[in-house]
């Protein structure tokens, strides 16, 4: 009997772990665990019970005891069961544009059924159900190809000729050493050239790694795209990574289609699918032919929605992406003209060298080299073989000492770390670099042609202004049939959504949308108490006629709901364009009246009136009559509803910056879609248009004008126009076609998907962040962050000091570099033998310049760099003025230091090894206190702003320990001597005489005409 209830027992506890174990899919996630808890905690407690019923007593143990295993850990759910449809259907559907299997779920709408998601509402934001949706269908990110390795770019730097000449000369010098003085002296020299080669291998594989590094942040940030989506029946923006399959995305012109999806709804929408398929052509996507829209591609005109089907490696796009790395080896024009002054510095290196070594020897055999007690080196067949071989590699080793000093090591480092530098500062300061030349030719910039909407102005449109027929009034005043006409109007005619949250108060709405539809929807809303879901409902849209830059207007042929016949058109745009299109208008009454030629005259008074206190004018107009043509709008003989104001009002600082960048001599030309009244007052408030261009007739034209102008004509006047008011996207392409034909180094900011060519025609592309479309971003070089002009100003300082620091560190390694090659070259041939060995050469040209690279590449701008003229496109690398200095300071060392070689030993009655010794401190110490003079290249105090630059301190003060490290305590490996302070205090003193130098030679005025222009004109003439 007890085993029967114990088997019964046993069963029943079966029964119920294995209902316990089905758990309902329903649960959330907390529920879940909570539910698997208890599983466990009844589980034990069965297994238990199950175990005293079968062992009957104690102690006793049958041989094999049957038992039941029991899973407790939760199979891995499929996600896929709680949708009707899965990722393999989805990637079919949209990959290979299945129509019929789009059919077969019901269409569209069955898709959007199948996904549990709705059009108007889309998916529900909480966090479980968009977790619930990543792991059926995965997220919207990709993998990247890995980073590249610094074992890269230490193979990389070993790839440069310069290290490939240093490594041949390193080794030249260690055998012919080992030679001479044995291996245990004699790998000094050569042996010092291996560990200096490592340095800048080092350094220069470290600061490209960490570059690299940057690039691919930026990358990550760049990639980081808002998109307009609808979640809870409200529209918001959110990252293109938090996109799930089934979320409904808004797409308007220029957006990227940021998955795979299927058109939903929309008017007029056109997709550029040329970076997919390579086809220029735009393909039109509606309810009635192609439905399929694919990642990575661009709306062309148009807008409309999308339900999200495929998100990241399921697309096309990601697994494409994701065998893309970014080239980070991109050569900058500025970068390109050093490579050649390197390659022209290191040829002449060649030909000192190489006559050093003809004079070496002909000196040596013709028998004019003594030994230091006086006697001839070389006495013909008396002297040894082995002596001669010593003699000739002794020689040869002076001949490679001077190209190792003459091949400018620093130059292409201190290039990378400025970009480096100023690309991550500029990141600070709301730029965003996206190629790197960018950062040096905003620097040469000329001119900057400007948008006004957003960029000049704040972008936080009001509607402040209305007029309803010939008079100025409020929206309480109107009939209720005009109010009726403004609500189909407004609500219909739009791109923007209006969202209230369900139980809150009437004047919690949210707009969205681009700031004049959420301007024009506001004041609707709040004036002409406008329920926009109510307007929705009740009429359906038959077509629409998008906004572009070009049409400046939008229009929507809409019927109510039941009446097929009763068409009706609304257009709304700029108010000169609309009251073009009308014949009719209403009064706030409500009575229609014609629009007599005094009646015309008076509109444009009001629209220029309004214009004038810098209001963007738009206007809204309607017919009921269609002439029965679906597609295409009817354009003329309209009711003109009313014109409202739009206030955009100028950003604070923006009159600043216009002036710092007119007062550094770059012109500033703004253009505009807006009229030419509007174009004119904001031009005033911004200070492009100053009192003396009242005088100038072209300074403010429209686009249509310069449109019609010859290009002979365009070339004349392009250079006095200050504003181009009802600008298209072609007019400003052409104006920058003009101006840089003339010379210009032309930037230019751009917005929109129309603004492409014209920011990939400009030598600098400045794109918007805030409001500009994505392919404006992707024509761009620079994207302004924060939209602001201000920030526009900055970018070009940073341009500047780009420049100005690259010349500071080419002026302080030319002085290094002239000096030494001489010094070495008059030794060498008067006393045939050179001063600097390879070591202290070395020292000198590579751990200094790297120094000295580190601490001019990374100076601050400052407002100084404004009151210089733009450098333009063909202004020389090495000026006047940089000539004068380097001059100047290589004139003094080499005279110093050849003084020191020949008068030394009787002066300071030493030996040859401190002689040589002092010469190399000298040197060193000339170059640290010269590094202070190259601060500015004008400037006659170089220690102004000093105390803000503790990283130039800090490399002086490391320069210095280092220089006392190598004399005082490594005399073998750099073959000096220990100094006394008497013998210090001399070598400082003669340092020290550079910056009095200096500041003299800064008062030498030089010719604003290069110098070697005037070669130039003498070999013409």
């Amino acid at each position: 009997m007890s085993t029967n209830v114990s088997s019964r027992a046993e069963k029943n506890n079966l029964v119920g772990v294995e209902f316990l174990l089905e758990l309902p899919k329903t649960l959330s996630k907390t529920n879940k665990k909570w539910q698997l808890a208890f599983i466990k905690i009844y589980c034990s407690r069965t297994l238990l019970n199950c175990a005293k019923h079968t062992i009957g007593k104690p102690g006793l143990f049958p041989r094999s005891l049957s038992y039941t295993a029991i899973d407790l850990d939760h199979p891995q759910e499929d996600h896929h069961k709680d949708f009707e449809i899965d990722q393999e259907t989805l990637n079919d559907l949209v990959k290979n544009k299945n129509q019929e299997k789009l059919q077969s779920l019901g269409g569209s709408n069955g898709l959007v059924s199948a996904l549990k998601t709705n059009t108007r509402l889309g998916i529900n934001e909480e966090a479980d159900e968009i977790q619930l949706r990543r792991s059926a269908f995965g997220s919207n990110t990709y993998t990247r190809p890995p980073s590249k390795s610094l074992i890269h770019f230490v193979i990389e730097a070993f790839k440069d000729l310069t290290i490939l000449i240093l490594l041949g000369c390193a080794t030249l010098s260690l055998g012919f050493g080992i030679k001479e003085h044995g291996l245990k002296e004699g790998w000094y020299d050569g042996g010092s050239i291996f560990v200096a080669v490592f340095l800048v291998v080092a350094v220069s594989a470290v600061s490209n790694f960490r570059q690299n590094r940057q690039f691919d942040k930026l990358s990550k940030v760049s990639s980081n795209i808002k998109i307009d989506v609808v979640r809870n029946g409200r529209r918001q923006e959110i990252s293109i990574f938090d996109i799930v399959v089934g979320d409904i995305i808004c797409l308007n012109i220029g957006d990227q289609v940021p998955a795979d999806g299927v058109f939903v709804e929309g008017h007029s929408l056109h997709v550029d699918e040329s970076s997919m398929t390579g086809e220029s052509d735009h393909v039109e996507v509606n309810l009635n032919g192609n439905t399929f829209l694919f990642s990575g591609t661009k709306v062309a005109d148009g807008f409309g929605k999308m339900v999200v089907t495929s998100v990241g490696m399921n697309t096309a796009w990601g697994q494409m992406m994701s065998h893309i790395s970014r080239d980070t080896n991109e050569q900058t024009p500025l970068q390109t003209r050093l490579d050649k002054l390197t390659s022209s510095i290191g040829k002449v290196g060649l030909l000192v060298a190489f006559l050093v070594l003809l004079v070496l020897l002909i000196r040596y055999f013709t028998g004019s080299t003594k030994d230091e007690s006086g006697k001839r080196e070389y006495n013909g067949k008396n002297t040894k073989s082995d002596e001669i071989v010593n003699a000739v590699v002794e020689m040869v080793a002076a001949a490679v000492t001077i190209i190792v000093v003459a091949i400018p090591e620093g130059l292409p480092l201190a290039v990378t770390l400025t970009l480096a530098y100023s690309m991550k500062r500029m990141m600070k300061d709301q730029a965003m670099v996206r190629k790197l030349s960018a950062c040096e030719t905003m620097g040469s910039a000329t001119t900057i042609c400007t948008d006004k909407t957003g960029t000049l102005t704040l972008n936080q449109m009001k509607v402040t202004d209305s007029w309803f027929g010939l008079e100025s009034g409020k929206a309480s005043t109107l009939s209720r049939k005009v109010v009726e006409l403004f609500h189909q109007g407004v609500a219909m005619n739009t791109t923007g959504s209006v969202f209230k949250a369900k139980g809150s108060s009437s004047s919690e709405y949210e707009f969205s949308g681009s700031p004049t539809e959420k301007a024009i929807l506001s004041w609707a809303v709040e004036e002409l108490k406008m329920d926009m879901e109510e307007v929705n409902r009740e009429h359906d849209v038959v077509h629409v006629e998008a906004f572009n830059s070009e049409k400046k207007r939008s229009g929507v042929l809409m019927k109510k709901k039941g009446e097929n016949n009763n068409n009706v058109v609304h257009w709304k745009g700029a108010a000169e364009k609309i009251l073009a299109m009308c014949s009719t208008y209403y009064d706030g009454s409500g009575t229609v009246k014609e629009i007599q030629y005094d009646d015309q005259i008076q509109f444009e008074q009001i629209i220029q009136s309004m214009a004038a206190k810098s209001l963007r004018c738009i206007a809204f107009a309607y017919s009921e009559d269609n002439d029965g043509e679906r597609k295409k709008l009817k354009e003329e003989k309209l009711s003109l509803l009313g014109i409202v104001g739009i206030k955009d009002p100028c950003r604070p600082g923006v009159k600043k910056a216009v002036e710092d960048c007119q007062f550094a001599g770059v012109n500033i030309k703004m253009i505009t879609g807006d009229n030419i009244f509007t174009a004119r007052a904001i031009a005033v408030e911004c200070g492009i248009l100053t009192p003396g261009d009242e005088t100038n007739e072209d300074a403010v034209l429209e686009g249509e004008t310069f449109r019609s102008y010859t290009q002979q004509e365009r070339l004349e006047k392009v250079e006095r126009i200050k504003v181009m008011a009802r600008s298209s996207p072609f007019d400003k392409l052409l104006m920058v076609k003009c101006l840089k034909e003339l010379g210009h180094v032309v930037a230019v900011t751009g917005d929109g998907t129309n603004d492409a060519p014209a920011l990939k025609e400009a030598d600098i592309g400045l794109s918007m962040g805030i409001q500009g479309t994505e392919v404006a971003k992707e024509s761009s070089d620079i994207v302004i962050l924060d939209d602001n002009f201000a920030s526009v100003a900055t970018v070009l300082k940073w341009g500047r000091c780009v420049y100005n620091n690259i010349q500071k560190f080419i002026q302080f390694q030319l002085t290094v570099n002239v000096a030494a090659l001489v010094i070495n070259f008059v030794a060498a041939v008067s006393a045939g033998e050179v001063p600097l060995t390879a070591v202290q050469l070395l020292w000198v040209n590579l751990i200094m310049d790297t120094l000295g690279a580190l601490a001019l590449a990374t100076e601050k701008p400052t407002n100084d760099l404004m009151k210089n003229k733009p450098v333009g496109r063909t202004a020389p690398l090495i000026t006047n003025v940089m000539w004068r200095n380097l001059l100047a300071q290589a004139f003094y060392q080499i005279s110093v230091l050849l003084v020191l070689q020949f008068r030394g030993r009787s002066i300071f009655d030493v030996t040859e090894r401190v002689k040589n010794t002092l010469i190399f401190n000298t040197f060193v110490l000339c170059q640290v206190f010269n590094e202070f003079n190259a601060r500015s290249l004008e400037k006659k105090n170089v220690f102004k702003g000093l105390h803000k630059n503790r990283l130039f301190v800090g490399i002086i003060v490391v320069t210095v320990v280092l220089q006392v490290v190598m004399v005082e305590f490594l005399k073998r490996f750099a073959d000096t001597e220990r100094l006394n302070w008497g013998q210090w205090g001399v070598c400082l003193a003669i340092a020290a005489a550079s910056w009095p130098i200096g500041w003299l030679v800064k008062s030498v005025p030089v010719p604003e005409k290069h110098f070697f222009s005037y070669l130039k004109w003498k070999k013409r003439s």
